[in-house]
């Protein structure tokens, strides 16, 4: 990770950060805790269940999205959190085994007109598996300060 203010988000820019494996262990823990349906928890009912498998919560596909996000795409000195999100989509199952990719592609980048040490960050995220098909995409607004006058 390096060090990234708002200026540094130009849109149009496309960058990918992973990958991420998913275990079967931690889908089942997740699911177990958070969305106990039959087939995020219990591999043999999940088999015989519409996707023919255990498969991740999309909720658990957001917070795995999240980890590469905050690990990779937003910096740690700049981050001011989010308003939200837009368009959330789970487009494919993910599988214990996948390997996920994050993609996120700056739509637009606007200075605060009231704040302005910030900007709004508005970004196109998807997360690729291992045979690049989208698994899920979602659009991403950050809030991102603005470079320090001294840091060059």
């Amino acid at each position: 990770m390096t060090d990234r203010y708002f200026e540094d988000y130009v849109p149009g820019t496309t960058s990918e950060y992973g990958p991420i494996r998913v275990a079967e262990a931690e889908v089942v823990d997740f699911g177990r805790r958070f969305d106990p349906q039959p087939f995020h928890v219990d591999a043999k009912a999940a088999s015989a269940g519409p996707f023919g498998g255990l498969i991740a919560s999309g909720w658990h596909t957001c917070a795995l999205m999240m980890r590469l996000l905050a690990d990779e795409y937003l910096s740690p000195v700049s981050s001011l959190g989010s308003p939200g999100v837009d368009e959330l989509r789970w487009i494919q199952p993910v599988r214990p085994g996948d390997e996920l990719t994050l993609r996120a592609t700056v739509d637009e980048a606007r200075p605060s007109r009231s704040k302005p040490d910030r900007g709004l960050v508005h970004t196109r995220v998807e997360l690729v598996n291992q045979a690049d098909t989208v698994v899920l995409s979602l659009r991403a607004m950050n809030l991102i300060r603005t470079r320090p006058n001294d840091a060059g």
